[in-house]
Order: C-alpha cells, then sequence, then structure tokens
C-alpha cells in the first residue's frame, strides 16, 4: 500500500500497485482547502468502489469527475439508477478481483438505528463494507454500519476505516467495541457528523491496545 488518503465523510482514496482505488466519493458544500484541492482535480479512478445508493456515498456529481473510460466500478444492484456506467454487481459475501487487488464485499446494516416508519436507516443486504486486499495488506471500509454480528467473522484487517456518527451508523462507544473484534493495528474513524474523533481516538486507546 503506497498511501491512504481519507477525503471527505466516508470517502477514501488507497494508491498502491500504480491504481487508484476510490471509497464513496463524495465532495460535501465546506472542505479544508488541501482536501478541496483533491477533488477540483482528481486523480482518475481506476477502481471505484460504493457501498449503498444514499448520496452521500454513491454521488455522480462527485465521481464523474474521477472516471474515465478505464476504470471499473464495483456496487450493490441498488446502485444502478445512479451509475451510468456499466459495473460489476456485489452483495455481501462476495468477491471480485481487479489486477491483483482482491475486493470482498462484507455485511453492512442498521438494526437498532431506524426511521420512523421503522425501517431500518440501512436494511440488512442493501448496502456493503469491503476487504481490500492487496498484497499481504488489508483494509477494511466498513460502510453505513452498526457494530454487527458478521463483524466477528472479519480478520487479518491491518488498517479498518469505521462510521461513528450514532445518527446513522454506530456511535463511539459502538465503534469501539467494533475494533476490538476486528483487531485491526490502526482505526481510523469517519462519517462522524457531530461525533468527535479525537474522543473516539483517546477512549479507543484506553479501552483497547490498538
Amino acid at each position: 500500500m503506497d498511501e491512504i488518503k481519507r477525503l471527505a465523510h466516508s470517502s477514501v482514496l488507497l494508491k498502491a500497485e500504480d491504481k487508484n482505488i476510490y471509497i464513496d466519493p463524495y465532495r460535501p458544500d465546506s472542505l479544508p482547502e488541501e482536501i478541496e484541492n483533491l477533488y477540483e482535480e482528481p486523480e482518475k479512478a481506476d477502481l471505484l468502489l460504493i457501498t449503498h445508493p444514499h448520496h452521500d456515498h454513491c454521488d455522480p456529481d462527485t465521481f464523474e469527475n474521477m472516471m474515465s473510460e478505464k476504470t471499473t466500478v464495483v456496487a450493490p444492484e441498488n446502485c444502478d439508477e445512479k451509475i451510468e456506467h456499466d459495473f460489476i454487481n456485489i452483495s455481501p459475501g462476495k468477491t471480485s478481483s481487479f489486477d491483483g487487488i482482491e475486493i470482498e464485499a462484507t455485511h453492512a446494516y442498521n438494526f437498532k438505528r431506524k426511521r420512523e416508519s421503522g425501517e431500518p436507516f440501512h436494511p440488512k443486504g442493501e448496502g456493503v463494507g469491503y476487504l481490500i486486499t492487496i498484497g499481504e495488506k488489508t483494509i477494511y471500509h466498513a460502510g453505513d454500519t452498526e457494530n454487527i454480528p458478521e463483524m466477528k467473522e472479519i480478520e487479518g484487517v491491518g488498517i479498518a476505516f469505521l462510521p461513528i456518527d450514532g445518527t446513522y451508523t454506530m456511535d463511539i462507544d459502538e465503534a469501539i467495541e467494533a475494533a476490538k473484534k476486528i483487531d485491526p493495528y490502526m482505526v481510523i474513524p469517519f462519517h462522524e457528523r457531530d461525533a468527535d474523533p479525537e474522543k473516539f481516538k483517546s477512549e479507543l486507546e484506553s479501552k483497547s491496545d490498538i
């Protein structure tokens, strides 16, 4: 893995094997200048991974500027109304490979946090997380999820990206428990909204060996 850049919200750029891998690229209205520049003139994507169709994860206004005719797109089937290109349909438990990069989709869903109708914000089976393995290194991007039982099955992760906002995803305490299940050597919080990443960092350090 040559470089890992956390962009905005849940967006991540991985650079490895001369490839640019974007996950959930999304450009909010307000960004720090150093991040803004990465969106103004982005490096073209070799591989684009989308976790689910919500606008802050599957945003054509953002990712179209990152694509070229050589870009491979991987996404759940329910993203088809937003992605105008051919893409590889993936679902939890399914795998795909791209020039030596191994992709596995994981479950990502809510079972506690729901809309007024009673429907989960992220129903089971409609969104995914990703395990991206390049050589001997594995990155886990959890997607929009709570601390779900399936995380116990995830092994061999070096770096885990976990959401912490507590409204649509797990909160800080739940993310810490999820991190302890997965046991990576590093956790990078995202999708924080009003949650404090520094609080997550300090509490994770006090409650685990990560």
